[in-house]
């Protein structure tokens, strides 16, 4: 197969397409947004179901964008070099981390919606949160949410500022300084993950915990991203961009990380819902009795077969992978099953009672959505969509599995 060895002949900017897909997906965010906010409005519950389907969709979001950076951090700490021409798309997803800070705002407007914890006369009664509220109170909480945004704000800024000064100067040096950072890097970034899930998802039932929680969205988020990068990649060739430069190969690699995150995904739920189930304490089995009950149950057996066995099937072997478009079916489809994951771990908080969503779900998964692409596209203006002076880009352009 005859490789480009000139990125400079490729198509790699967004151009006037760009202007026009930011825009128009900012515009389609923004209406979902105003239409969501009419519907809880008219709504005589409505307020409550608008802060726990805003926080199912931003947990979504976030997870991507902090999947996107995990991917570029990775790819530094591991001196990659298939990755290099699929790594652009990836640093403009983690580009969107600063705006994902104002779009936390709804989530702190809705906090004693939300989070039991955050209200005094629940606490007052409650020997378990009094217990907790060191950690858990609102300045805190706050506090620490101001410091996660910090942290992968500035990782974000080096790593992308970076990458596009080399565009520039071709200064391989650039690359050397990458690497030297990204070890703490990743350290901070499991940290801040970790605690960052605990506060956003699992303080939702502050009686229940689990010592593998922020694994368990960290595997989700991994999923997540590289399915959302396979298809963002197939939407772009489809449209004329990076033809040659992004290969069958580099398909293959994404689709055998998404597998082998599939196959992780699915180890952390087993193991988080074994270990509660055989310890038996009512702590731990209430979370999981009432995602049991009142339908809830056929959630958990859409994500079996849907998230784990169907995928498992499909991604196993070698031919799937190779095939563009299959590949990109089956990523549109795992991003759709961990939004239903998220769902399962957020929805039952707030409507126990029915497992059906709300249009207020869907809504609001269409604003942010379009939100997070319109921003990532943002990033992209006058950009190259690749590394194109990254001192192994030839060594991506020629990549071939064994």
């Amino acid at each position: 197969m005859e490789r480009i060895t000139d990125i400079f002949a490729e198509k790699r900017h967004l151009g006037a397409q760009g202007e026009k897909l930011w825009r128009g997906l900012a515009l389609v965010g923004a209406a979902a947004l105003v239409l969501s906010l009419a519907l809880a409005a008219a709504s005589p519950d409505g307020w409550r179901r608008f802060f726990f389907a805003y926080l199912l969709n931003f947990a979504f979001v976030l997870s991507l964008a902090l999947g996107a950076l995990y991917f570029v951090i990775l790819h530094h700490l591991t001196h990659a070099g298939w990755s290099v021409v699929v790594r652009r798309v990836s640093e403009a997803v983690s580009a969107t981390l600063p705006f994902l800070a104002l779009l936390f705002i709804p989530v702190l407007l809705g906090l004693h919606d939300l989070y039991p914890w955050s209200q005094a006369a629940v606490v007052a009664r409650d020997h378990a949160l009094q217990g907790k509220a060191a950690y858990l109170n609102v300045p805190f909480f706050v506090a620490r949410w101001v410091v996660y945004f910090a942290v992968w704000s500035v990782t974000v800024r080096y790593f992308f500022q970076r990458s596009l000064q080399q565009d520039s100067s071709g200064d391989a040096m650039l690359t050397v300084q990458m690497q030297r950072r990204a070890a703490p890097a990743m350290v901070l970034f499991g940290v801040t993950l970790t605690f960052a899930s605990i506060d956003l998802l699992m303080s939702l039932d502050p009686h229940w915990y689990s010592t593998i929680f922020g694994v368990y969205y960290f595997a989700g988020g991994v999923v997540g991203i590289y399915a959302l990068l396979t298809v963002l990649l197939f939407a772009l060739q489809r449209s004329g961009f990076l033809r040659r430069a992004v290969t069958v190969e580099h398909y293959h690699d994404l689709g055998k990380l998404l597998f082998g995150f599939v196959v992780f995904w699915a180890y952390i739920g087993f193991s988080q819902y074994m270990l509660i189930w055989y310890a038996n304490i009512p702590e731990e089995t209430r979370w999981l009795a009432q995602r049991q009950e009142n339908g809830w149950g056929w959630v958990g057996l859409v994500l079996v077969f849907g998230h784990f066995l169907l995928p498992f099937v499909v991604l196993i072997s070698r031919g799937p992978k190779r095939r563009p478009r299959m590949l990109a079916v089956a990523a549109a489809w795992l991003l759709l099953m961990h939004w239903v994951d998220l769902y399962w771990l957020v929805a039952p908080a707030g409507s126990p009672g029915s497992p059906l969503p709300h249009l207020l779900d869907l809504t609001l998964l269409v604003g942010l959505g379009s939100l997070l692409l319109a921003a990532a596209a943002f990033a992209l203006r006058g950009r190259s969509l690749v590394p194109e002076r990254d001192p192994r880009i030839e060594e991506s352009l020629a990549f071939e599995n064994a």
